[in-house]
C-alpha cells in the first residue's frame, strides 16, 4: 500500500512527526540545504538574467538518492521544511531533485505539535515561487558581492579574508561607534545630596537640581564649594533651616512588553542568560522542532522562532488568560487583551514565539528539559504569560525642598500593585538601589540640612555595542532579516573583524583596515540606507510586487562601478610603506607605517640594523599614534622587558628583545587554576574559531578551560581560589561544589 511521504529538513523533526503519523506516512530528512551554488565558481551568470547554478552540496548525493527512491513509492509528496525563505528553497530544491511529475505540495508547520502537523496536512498548499525568488535573489546578492570583493582584499591586504554584503555593514556599524568612543571627551560635572532632618526625626535624601526656578548644572569644583558655602551651617553651627515647598504624589502605570519576536528574543537571552545569538536560535530550534516530554511522546514547545511579528491567535489569547486567571487571581487580567502593534517593516507571516501550550508550566517543563532548553523556554514562556497580564501600578511622590535660595527634590516610589511583574521582570535584575519610599510630608514643613555630599563625576561615551544591542540596531535600521541576525553577528567575529571583552564588541585592527578600504572604495555597498532598501526590496519580490532579476539589475549596475574603480585605487597594503613623523626610540631614525598579518604597525626605517618596533592606531582621518605598552615584568633570560603581544592563539607576553631573545610566556589573567590539587595558573587562549577562553597552564595535564570570565576569589563553600561570572551570577567549577551567588 503506498504511503505518503513527508520532506523535513531535521532529523529531530522527523523524530516528532513520527509520534504524530503514525505507519501511513513516510518522512525523510534533507539535513539541511541539499543544493548551493559551487564553492570552486561564483556559480551566477550575470550576462543572462543573473542564473544560478545550483548543484547538489558535497555529501548530500546519499540523500538526495534516498528521497529520489521515497518518492517514487509514495501516492503524496508533502514538502514541510521551515516556514521562511530557505525552507521554501530547500522544498524547491527538493522538487527537483524529485521531478515535475509528482504531485508536490508544501505544508507549513507553525509550531510541531499534533494537532497543528494534522491541520497543516489537511491544507497543503502550492510552492510558494516569489518566496523562492526572494531567497534565491539574497543568495545571489551575497555570492556576487564575496566573489568580487573577496580576491581583491587576498591581494591588496591579506590571503583568506572576506567581505560579507549585510556584514560589512554591520562592522561599519560597530567600527562608527568605536570611533565615537576613542573621539568622546568627558564632560565634568558635580552632584550634591542634601540629607534632611524632619520633624517626625526621620531622615530624608534629595538631590540639588534647580538655583530658584532654573536648573543648576554644578561643571566645576569650585562651583560645588560654593553651593556648599551658601548652603553651610549658621554663624552658630546650626543646621540650615529649609522648608518644604512642594508634594506631588501620582500614579505611574507600567505596560507589559510584548510577546517576542525573533530581534528581541535574541536580545533578552544575552542580557538576562548570556547566550549569543547563534546560541539562542539553536536551542530554539530544538524547542521548536520537539522535545522528548516523557513515555515516547516528543512535541514541539514553542511556536516558529524566526518572525517579525508580536501577534499571538485567539485560541493562544484564551488560553493564556485562563491560565493567568487560575495562577494568580482575576486581578491580574485586563479586561481586554493586550494589544500589541508590528513595526512597519513586519511582514506578520508567522506568529509571535510564544509556548505551544502555555498550560506547560517551566516547573513541568523543567523534568524533562536539558538545562539550555529549560532557560530559554522559561524566559518565553515567562515572557508570553506576562504580556498578557495586568499593568503594574507604582505610586510615585515627589518632594521640593527650598533651602537658601535652591531646591533640592526628594523621590520615591512604591509598587502598589504587582501585575505583569509578578511574573517577568521587565529591566531584569535591578541594578540601581531600590528608591527610598517618602515618608509623610506636607507643604509648608520645616525641615533641617544636617548633611552635605557633593561627588564628582563625568559624562559617559556611547555604550559599545553588544550582540543585543547590535541586534536591536539592525532591525531598527531595516537590515537584515529575523532569519539572519545570529548569521550576521557570528560571521563578523569567526572573521575576526571584531573581538569581545567583557560582552562588548571590539573593533580588531584587522576589521578596522577592512572597514576602512570597504567604506571608501564601495560606499554603497556599505551604505546602511542602501543596504535597508535592499532588505526591502528582496520583501516586495517575496510579496510578488517586485522583479528578482530587474532588482539584482539594479544593484549591480552601482556595484560593477565600485569595483572597477577599487580594482584601480585600492591601495596595496601588503607592498606599503607610508611615511611618519615618529621618531625611532632606540635610534632616532623615523619609524614607517607597514601593514602586518594582525593589523598596522610601526617598524624603523634603520632596518636590519634596528629591529624596532611598535603597535599601531591609524584613526578614522589617517593619523597614526604609538600604542605604548606597558611593561610586564623582566625577560629571566636576557633582562629585558617583557610586553603583552597579540598572536594567532591570543595574548601572550613576549620579550622586547626579540628576534635576539625569543622568551614567551602564556598571558595569565591572575588566578590560579580552580581545580582542587592543581598548581597551574589561569591562562587566556584563542580557540580556532578566535572565541576567548580560559585554560589551566598545565594542559594537557590540567584540562580545565572555560569561556566563562575569572572574577574573584575565594569560594565562601570550597575555598577555590577564583569563582567565575556566569548568567548575571558568580559561580564555582570545581567540580565537586558548583556554588553560585544569589
Amino acid at each position: 500500500m503506498a504511503k505518503a511521504l513527508v520532506v523535513v529538513e531535521s532529523p529531530t523533526k522527523v523524530r516528532t512527526l513520527s509520534s504524530f503519523l503514525g505507519k501511513d506516512y513516510v518522512i525523510k530528512a534533507t539535513y539541511g540545504h541539499i543544493k548551493d551554488l559551487p564553492k570552486s565558481k561564483m556559480g551566477v551568470d550575470v550576462d543572462h538574467d543573473f542564473t544560478p547554478s545550483f548543484t547538489v552540496m558535497k555529501g548530500k548525493a546519499k540523500v538526495v538518492d534516498e528521497l529520489k527512491k521515497a518518492s517514487k513509492e509514495a501516492d503524496k509528496i508533502y514538502i514541510g521544511s521551515d516556514p521562511d525563505r530557505e525552507g521554501e528553497a530547500i522544498a524547491f530544491h527538493v522538487a527537483e531533485v524529485i521531478g515535475k511529475k509528482h504531485d508536490i505540495k508544501r505544508v507549513l508547520f507553525h509550531e510541531i505539535t499534533k494537532k497543528a502537523v494534522q491541520e497543516a496536512l489537511k491544507k497543503p498548499q502550492e510552492l510558494d515561487l516569489p518566496k523562492y525568488d526572494a531567497q534565491k535573489a539574497r543568495r545571489i546578492l551575497d555570492r556576487i558581492v564575496g566573489y568580487e570583493i573577496s580576491p581583491l582584499l587576498w591581494e591588496r591586504v591579506k590571503y583568506g579574508l572576506s567581505a560579507g554584503r549585510v556584514q560589512s555593514v554591520a562592522l561599519k556599524l560597530i567600527s562608527e561607534r568605536q570611533d565615537e568612543i576613542d573621539a568622546f571627551v568627558p564632560e565634568e560635572y558635580w552632584t550634591i545630596e542634601g540629607l534632611f532632618e524632619l520633624k517626625t526625626g526621620d531622615l530624608l535624601k534629595a538631590k540639588l537640581e534647580r538655583r530658584g526656578d532654573e536648573k543648576l548644572k554644578i561643571g566645576s569644583e569650585e562651583e560645588a564649594r560654593r553651593v556648599e558655602r551658601d548652603l553651610a551651617p549658621t554663624a552658630d553651627g546650626q543646621p540650615r533651616a529649609c522648608t518644604i515647598r512642594k508634594v506631588e504624589e501620582k500614579d505611574r502605570y507600567n505596560v507589559p512588553q510584548p510577546v517576542f519576536k525573533t530581534s528581541t528574543l535574541q536580545q533578552e537571552a544575552v542580557r538576562k542568560l548570556r547566550f549569543s545569538s547563534k546560541k539562542t536560535m539553536m536551542v530554539a530550534q530544538k524547542l521548536y522542532e520537539g522535545v522528548d516530554v516523557g513515555k515516547g511522546k516528543t512535541t514541539g514547545l514553542i511556536t516558529y522562532m524566526r518572525t517579525d511579528s508580536v501577534r499571538v491567535s485567539q485560541e493562544a489569547l484564551t488560553q493564556v488568560r485562563k491560565l493567568i486567571e487560575s495562577q494568580f487571581g482575576a486581578t491580574y487580567v485586563p479586561a481586554k487583551p493586550n494589544f500589541f502593534k508590528n513595526s512597519k517593516s513586519a511582514q506578520d507571516a508567522h506568529e509571535a514565539i510564544r509556548p505551544t501550550d502555555v498550560a506547560l508550566t517551566p516547573e513541568k517543563a523543567k523534568t524533562f528539559l536539558e538545562k539550555d532548553l529549560f532557560l530559554l523556554y522559561e524566559l518565553i514562556w515567562k515572557r508570553f504569560v506576562a504580556s498578557q497580564m495586568s499593568r503594574e501600578r507604582v505610586l510615585v511622590k515627589t518632594a521640593d525642598i527650598a533651602c537658601g535660595g535652591y531646591v533640592f527634590v526628594a523621590r520615591g516610589s512604591k509598587v502598589i500593585f504587582d501585575g505583569f511583574s509578578k511574573v517577568y521582570e521587565t529591566n531584569g535584575e535591578k541594578d540601581e538601589p531600590e528608591e527610598q519610599f517618602l515618608p509623610d510630608l506636607a507643604e509648608g514643613d520645616a525641615v533641617l540640612l544636617k548633611e552635605l555630599s557633593s561627588e564628582q563625576r563625568f559624562t559617559s561615551p556611547p555604550s559599545y555595542y553588544t550582540e543585543g544591542s547590535l541586534i536591536k540596531a539592525l532591525e531598527a535600521k531595516g537590515i537584515g532579516r529575523p532569519s539572519t541576525y545570529a548569521t550576521i553577528v557570528s560571521t563578523i567575529q569567526d572573521r575576526g573583524y571584531v573581538g569581545k571583552d567583557k560582552g562588548h564588541f571590539v573593533v580588531t585592527p584587522l576589521g578596522r583596515t577592512v572597514n576602512r578600504l570597504l567604506t571608501e572604495y564601495f560606499p554603497k555597498v556599505v551604505d546602511i540606507d542602501f543596504t535597508a532598501k535592499m532588505e526591502e526590496k528582496l520583501d516586495q519580490i517575496e510579496e510578488n510586487q517586485k522583479s528578482w532579476v530587474s532588482s539584482l539589475q539594479d544593484f549591480y549596475g552601482v556595484f560593477q562601478k565600485e569595483l572597477s574603480s577599487a580594482r584601480d585605487q585600492m591601495t596595496n597594503l601588503k607592498e606599503q610603506e607610508r611615511e611618519t613623523q615618529i621618531a625611532c626610540d632606540k635610534c632616532g631614525l623615523p619609524m614607517v607605517l607597514r601593514w602586518g598579518r594582525n593589523g598596522e604597525y610601526l617598524v624603523c626605517t634603520g632596518r636590519p640594523e634596528c629591529k624596532n618596533k611598535k603597535n599601531a592606531h591609524v584613526d578614522k582621518e589617517g593619523n597614526v599614534k604609538v600604542i605604548e605598552e606597558e611593561s610586564k615584568g623582566t625577560c629571566p633570560k636576557c633582562g629585558g622587558n617583557l610586553y603583552e603581544k597579540s598572536g594567532r592563539f591570543g595574548r601572550f607576553i613576549a620579550c622586547s628583545n626579540y628576534p635576539d631573545c625569543n622568551y614567551t610566556k602564556p598571558f595569565s589573567v591572575g588566578f590560579a587554576c580552580p581545580e582542587s590539587g592543581c598548581t597551574g595558573e589561569l591562562v587566556e587562549r584563542l580557540s580556532k574559531k578566535r572565541k576567548r577562553f580560559y585554560g589551566c597552564t598545565r594542559y594537557p595535564e590540567c584540562s580545565f578551560a572555560t569561556s566563562f570570565q575569572p572574577k574573584e576569589g575565594p569560594c565562601p563553600v570550597c575555598g577555590s581560589p577564583v569563582v567565575f561570572a556566569g548568567r548575571g551570577k558568580n559561580i564555582c567549577l570545581r567540580k565537586d561544589c558548583g556554588w553560585k551567588s544569589k
